[in-house]
Parts: structure tokens; sequence; C-alpha cells
């Protein structure tokens, strides 16, 4: 045997993505590199690790094994370079954190000073639906989750990060007045959804339960971007976080039509398992969060109150 780490590396990105395509992208190698790393791996065995059935790669159970195997090299390899710069006094290790989809306009300006100050840190996150995030936050995947909806089944501690206000939002082909309209512009208007489950179709579907109005729902789709982009298309009209639809607004793409009731008003947090006991990395990001949050606000995200408020 004489494979390498950067194989290991690879391998385990291309278990995690299920493709070549995907895995060159975020290793920023060539796909016919990631291809030749693959199989010279692969040469090494006399078992096959994968296999290709049409256009779909799929890991035999040989594989399976030997991943865990290469996961466990990998992380004892991180923690000989971590223990290394903990004796040279620099914070090290991994922070991980799982958030929603529309997450990501919010989450990598609450990191950027942090990650920058601490180089010694290694930084994970996984962008995915609600379900998925909470639950890698309970099987202790990742240190923190952001969301907007607490779990009702987990015990969390908090750290509110800023508002979530949801509109109600079209793109340009028809001109709404500026006056608030009534909820009965429900009835009228074809409602896009996100899928069951999500953050955002709960808080969606909480309102129009107490405002007793008739939905006449017509696309659900599964990502806010999806959803922004039928808007924009014309298929009809959805009740969006402003955080998500911010540039498409100031790019005369999109706009609110004032409803009253509107906007729903929750805020993204910052939660994590109640009594866990944080990694030294973990607890300094917190620290930095409660720190240092309300300049990330003013910094970032002063338009949220000044513009539309």
């Amino acid at each position: 045997m004489n494979y390498t780490l950067h194989q290991l590396q690879i391998f385990l990105k291309i278990i995690e993505t299920k493709s070549i395509t995907k895995a060159s992208q975020e290793l920023f190698l060539t796909q016919p590199a990631i291809s030749i790393q693959l199989k010279n791996f692969q040469n090494q065995f006399e078992i096959p690790l994968t296999e290709i059935l049409g256009k779909q790669i799929y890991i035999t159970d040989f594989g399976k094994e030997i991943a865990l195997i290469a996961e466990r090299i990998i992380n004892e390899v991180n923690a000989i370079n971590y223990k290394t710069s903990a004796f040279k006094g620099i914070l090290s290790g991994c922070l991980k954190i799982a958030i929603v989809s529309t997450g990501k306009y919010i989450m990598p300006y609450f990191l950027t000073d942090f990650l920058r100050n601490n180089e010694g840190i290694d930084f994970k996150m996984d962008v995915t639906n609600k379900a998925k995030v909470l639950e890698s936050l309970e099987k202790g995947d990742v240190d923190f989750a952001l969301v907007s909806l607490l779990p009702k089944l987990l015990k969390v501690e908090e750290e509110i990060l800023l508002s979530n206000d949801l509109y109600l939002i079209g793109n340009l082909e028809k001109e709404f007045k500026p006056e608030h309209y009534s909820k009965s512009i429900f009835n009228d208007l074809p409602l896009i959804y996100r899928e069951v489950g999500s953050g955002t179709r709960i808080i969606m579907e909480n309102f129009f339960e107490k405002s007793n109005v008739n939905i006449r729902k017509k696309l659900e789709l599964t990502s806010n971007e999806a959803i922004k982009q039928a808007v924009i298309a014309g298929l009809g009209y959805s009740i969006m976080p402003l955080i998500g639809v911010h540039q498409e607004l100031i790019n005369q793409k999109l706009q609110i039509i004032p409803v009253k009731g509107l906007p729903i008003k929750s805020s993204w947090r910052l939660i994590w398992l109640k009594n866990k006991k944080l990694s030294p990395v973990a607890g300094s990001y917190l620290k930095h969060i409660q720190q240092n949050k309300h300049h990330v606000l003013a910094k970032s995200f002063s338009w949220i109150n000044d513009t539309y408020t």
C-alpha cells in the first residue's frame, strides 16, 4: 500500500458528494486530476471501491468500510496539527456549523473576523434543509446550527443574531398600490410554497391559519433560491425572508406588496444543544459572537431597519 493523504481526502470528498464533478469543484481541482487520483487509489485494492452505473457513481460496501478508516486517519492527522498549534499558543481545531439554506445570506458575515483572526481553525459549514440541520445538531455532528424557528423536540440554547422579517413578494409585471392591502389579497394570488418542514413554510402557514384566509397554492419548491427565480419569472407570489431578496429589490426585479399584518417577524438564531460542553474553538466562537454581533449588524445589516420598517 502506498496511498497518500491527498488520495484519502479526494476519496472522502467523492464519498460525500457522490460526484467526481462536485468533488473537483469543492477541492478546486480538475475532473481529470480527481479521476486519476481515484484510479491510483483504487489500484491499490483488489476489491472495487466504487461502481459507475449510467452516469452515477456508487460506493461499494467495501468502499464504505475504507472510507470510515480514511476518515479516522484524516481526523488523527488533523489532531496532530491542532495539538501542535495548541502548544504554540494558537487556537486550533475545527468549527462546524449547519445552516438552513437562507442562512447563507447571513452566516458568512458572522464568521469573517473570527476566522481571519484565528488562522489555526478549520471550518466546515453545511447548507441544507431544516430537518437535516437539526439532525446534525442532535447527533453532535456540528457545534452550532443557524435556524429561524426553535426546534420543538430538542433542548437548545440560543443566541439571537438578527431579525427575520418576511414580506409578500412579487415581480414587477403588476403594479400594486402603496397602501396596505387586506389579507383577502391572498385569496386571489397564486402562491409558491417551500417544501413541508421548511421554517419559512411553517411561518407562512401559521400566519395564514391565524388570518383565516383561503389560499390558492400553485407551486411547491425546495429552496428559497428556486422560489425567488420562480417569482421573478412570473409563476406566482410568495412570502419570503427579506434577507434573501434584498439584492433583487435593489435591482428592481422584485417588489414588496404591502399587506396588513406583514411583515411576519421572527429571528435568526444560532443554537446549540443545552448542557453540551463546547470545544475550546466553539466556546471561543460563541464568545466572539456575543461580543461582536452588534458591530456586524451595524456594519452589514443596518439596511434592514433603515429601508423596510
